[in-house]
């Protein structure tokens, strides 16, 4: 599974680039918006993971909040 932090470079410097990450495996995408920096994750878009299969990425996200924050703070332009 690969978590991707990403906001098409002409989106970074708008305000409508909000964090979120894309989580995506076995075929399928997930788009998270973060809500940071004190959450909840909440899910935007699936497109192929069951309810089953989403629940647990929710709860990683959840507890690795602070590390994709920071993450996300140091991509150039959307801090």
């Amino acid at each position: 599974m690969i978590i991707w932090i990403n906001c098409h470079p002409e989106t970074i410097k708008s305000e409508d680039c909000r964090p979120h990450v894309h989580v995506i495996g076995g075929g399928c995408e997930a788009v998270f918006n973060l809500n940071c920096p004190a959450g909840p994750v909440e899910l935007r878009e699936n497109y192929g993971f069951s309810r089953r299969e989403i629940r647990p990425i929710e709860a990683a996200l959840t507890g690795h909040l602070g590390v994709l924050w920071q993450a996300w703070e140091n991509i150039p332009g959307t801090a």
